[in-house]
């Protein structure tokens, strides 16, 4: 029966790798193949060679933080430990069949979170330092963009030139950075598919990095062109040098927070620096005394802004985005503690 137990739990935790890599790809990738540099089929193969680097590397001090830090390992059970993984794939393949990259971290965090919170064993110095991370690297990315955006976008795509000086240099350099946000990913989302199961000793370290590394590669040859689509062409029209700085200043944060064992958000910070990178360049047009002055912007300077803004990405999208970030990790967070609330109540975990 425990054998049974544990190919479900397996399976399970494949299940979860497969739907983190079709939310993960489109955020990896979505500016490479939206500027039309790499096709889908060859990044989705990239995705999976670089995230199972990134997990092998530095994806195991984040699979200690979720497997053992929010919650004490004992109580990581085999059973426990498939009903957590099985709430956080059904709240991502929400994300996936929207069409949204999902906040795939955030989403294993709350339904741990939950699990632990149902228990009373929820170690909340834990929880209060990983969403202190969470909120400052998000701001981070927006402003580091938006500044980038604002006052040295025109001068840094002037210094490149990369598409007149030499357009195979310009798209090596787009895919490398892409490679190295799929770098990133697997460091920080390897951790979302089988801590549970690494934390219980279920699995050992290695084997199951191996495990969620290559389902989240199938992941994304099965479901990332889907996310591709709505980063990489909804949100905003962007150029490679846009892809070239949005993807530097996510990876670099990403990574940071990988190797401080901090499980973040891919999608949530790339998409802050797209969304930051296009409204500081929506703002170029507007001095900052004219935001900033009490009676704000006149009609004219608003109308100057919705047009340029509108070129730029879309704030339709960006909503749907960003609710779909909120409403995935509460559905986890939300169905695992009422799952463990109810599994102690009846004496089922014991």
């Amino acid at each position: 029966m425990s054998s049974a137990l544990f190919v479900v739990g397996v399976a399970v935790a494949a299940f979860v790798g497969i739907n983190i890599g079709g939310s993960s790809t489109g955020v990896a990738f979505g500016p490479a193949t939206g500027s039309g540099v790499v096709s889908m089929r060859t990044a989705s193969a990239l995705m999976a060679l670089f995230v199972l680097l990134g997990g092998f590397t530095v994806g195991t001090n984040v699979v200690r933080t979720l497997g053992s830090g929010f919650v004490p390992a004992e109580y990581f059970t085999l059973g426990a430990s498939i009903g957590v993984l099985l709430f956080i794939g059904l709240a991502i393949l929400l994300g996936n069949v929207l069409k949204v990259s999902t906040s795939t971290s955030q989403t294993a965090v709350a339904a741990v979170v939950g699990m632990g919170a149902a228990l009373g064993v929820l170690n909340w110095e834990t929880v209060g330092v990983v969403v202190l991370w969470w909120l400052l690297s998000t701001i981070l990315a927006f402003w580091l963009c938006a500044f980038v955006g604002r006052y040295l976008y025109d001068a840094v795509v002037d210094a490149l030139d990369l598409e007149s000086r030499n357009s195979r240099l310009a798209e090596f350099v787009v895919v490398g950075i892409g490679c190295y946000m799929a770098f990133s990913a697997g460091a920080s989302n390897v951790a979302n598919a089988v801590a549970p199961l690494v934390g219980s000793g279920q699995l050992g370290m290695l084997p199951g990095v191996a495990v969620g590394g290559l389902a989240i590669g199938v992941g994304a040859f099965a479901l990332g062109h889907r996310t591709m689509e709505t980063v990489g062409e909804d949100i905003t029209d962007l150029s490679l040098e846009a892809s070239l700085i949005a993807e530097s200043i996510a990876a670099s944060i990403l990574t940071g927070l990988s190797w401080a064992g901090i499980p973040a958000s891919l999608a949530v910070v790339l998409t802050a620096c797209i969304i930051g990178l296009g409204w500081g360049r929506a703002s170029r047009q507007i001095p900052l005394r004219a935001i900033a002055r009490p009676e704000g912007l006149t009609a004219a300077e608003r109308e100057t802004q919705a047009a340029d803004r509108l070129k730029l990405f879309d704030p339709r999208v960006t909503k749907r985005i960003v609710s779909t970030w909120i409403a995935t990790p509460t559905v986890a967070g939300a169905v695992a503690f009422a799952a463990f609330e109810a599994a102690e109540r009846l004496h089922l975990l014991t």
